[in-house]
């Protein structure tokens, strides 16, 4: 079972398969958005501004604080910057994004032991961040979003840890691997978000958010 997702990482890391992912990913995100320029009041400038949001979030990905032992870690405000995506755009185009950010990942670091697994870590995973978008229009959505988005990202990873992860390295102690899954999981998620949190709600932070959301929407649709 683990033999292909081997022979995935070993392909991924290799400079011309690093280079097919990366490719794949732009393709995929071009040719999925282009469908909502006629759909949609999504267009060019719109794409820019989530091509901008990727890209600080993916090098934002970089800064990690802290890293877990069977994956995952803590980064700098990395997933807040996905989740912005469809606080802007709405649920659709926020989606599109986190799924390609998570091909993004998967080129960057890729941690693979069965295809089912990647799907899961990489693009099911952060494309939940994009369930922000259904929040962009409620009071307090920003952060209401956020928060049901990682969660949805840390729901990914759990199905991953327990189905793969505690299947090839069965944690010592843990009766229930599935509740190890759950609470390994859930802390590097919620310690990032915790982390965002603490800094968003600064009412400094908050206003310059609000600032460019305006500024995003209004002057790309």
């Amino acid at each position: 079972m683990f033999e292909a997702g081997a022979q995935i990482q070993s392909f991924i890391r290799t400079d011309i398969g690093a280079f097919i992912t990366l490719a794949i990913v732009t393709i995929l995100f071009i040719s999925v958005t282009g469908f909502f320029f006629k759909k949609s009041n999504f267009n060019t400038r719109a794409l820019i501004y989530v091509s901008m949001t990727m890209a600080i979030a993916f090098v934002l990905s970089y800064f990690r604080l802290f890293q877990m032992p069977m994956g995952g870690s803590v980064t700098f405000m990395s997933m807040f910057f996905v989740s912005l995506i469809g606080m802007w755009f709405g649920p659709a185009i926020g989606i599109i994004g986190g799924v390609s950010y998570g091909f993004l990942q998967l080129a960057q670091n890729p941690q693979v032991i069965h295809p089912m697994q990647l799907f899961l870590d990489y693009p099911l995973a952060f494309g939940m961040l994009g369930l922000s978008g259904f929040f962009y229009k409620v009071k307090f959505g920003v952060y209401i979003g956020f928060l049901v988005g990682a969660t949805g990202r840390w729901f990914m990873h759990t199905l991953a840890g327990y189905f793969f992860w505690t299947q090839m390295w069965p944690p010592e102690g843990w009766d229930n691997v599935f509740l190890f899954s759950v609470v390994y999981n859930a802390g590097y998620i919620y310690a990032e978000v915790a982390l965002t949190l603490v800094i968003v709600l600064i009412p400094a932070v908050s206003h310059g958010l609000e600032k460019v959301k305006n500024i995003a929407v209004n002057y790309a649709t």
